[in-house]
């Protein structure tokens, strides 16, 4: 007499067909699981690599008191400052001597401390002094010189500051300039040129209507301080923006 194999337990499929589906369903999820680690882990390592920083150089106009400016966005330090409007301050960065923002080429001196060094930091404000930096020089910075002056290198001269002044460790440097008022700028000068930061030296210049551009820079950049002013000085000045026509 002749049975079926189903009849018989000991003849049944050592895999059941729903064994099988738990399985490939199992290996599918898996597969789709690894695919979106995947992508959100591509997408959360390229949002901290930038760190706030952004590649796009779409126009950001401010107004900052009397004074309209428009800045590509990758400029702009700050995500909370990348918007249209009135602001009390803007902050930059900018790479030198290049003077653009942040980019996929420059990312390293934006991303690494160590080339830190290779950029120029600004905030812009509404002024609420009457003289700059070299404004200042004669009615209050001569008056906190500590000691005579000595030569310094690239032109410039130094000038040591009183540390009861508030100027402990700053030291003065000026220098002459034909046709202009003189350069002044503060910098706490490192030990060594390996030692020095990204914002060893500050100075800070009136532009437009009444802005205020205060602006820090590495110390390794002394020898261009000239360029620096100037580049400085037509950046904003080229992307200041007119709010009234004049009447025809």
């Amino acid at each position: 007499m002749s049975h079926s194999a189903a009849g018989h337990p000991g003849e049944q499929p050592l895999i059941s067909t729903r064994f099988l589906i738990r399985v490939t369903a199992t290996i599918a999820v898996l597969a789709l699981l690894t695919v979106t680690i995947s992508i959100a882990g591509r997408w959360l390592g390229r949002h901290i690599s930038l760190a706030g920083n952004t590649e796009s150089n779409a126009g950001i106009t401010l107004t900052i008191g009397r004074d309209t400016i428009a800045l590509p966005a990758n400029t702009i330090r700050f995500p909370s400052e990348r918007h249209d409007g009135a602001a009390e301050r803007v902050d930059l960065y900018l790479t030198w001597p290049e003077m653009q923002g942040y980019s996929k080429q420059t990312r390293q001196r934006f991303d690494d401390i160590a080339q830190s060094s290779g950029l120029i930091f600004l905030q812009i404000t509404q002024g609420t002094m009457s003289r700059d930096m070299s404004g200042r020089l004669e009615p209050i910075y001569s008056h906190l010189m500590d000691g005579a002056s000595e030569p310094f290198a690239h032109g410039l001269t130094l000038h040591r500051l009183r540390a009861d002044a508030g100027y402990s460790g700053e030291v003065l440097l000026t220098a002459r300039r034909e046709g202009s008022v003189d350069y002044v700028v503060r910098c706490v000068l490192p030990s060594s040129a390996g030692t020095a930061t990204s914002g060893d030296c500050q100075r800070d210049i009136k532009v437009g209507k009444d802005l205020s551009v205060l602006y820090r820079f590495s110390s390794r950049h002394l020898a261009d301080w000239d360029h620096i002013d100037a580049a400085i000085r037509t950046f904003v000045e080229t992307r200041l923006v007119s709010r009234s026509a004049t009447p025809r």
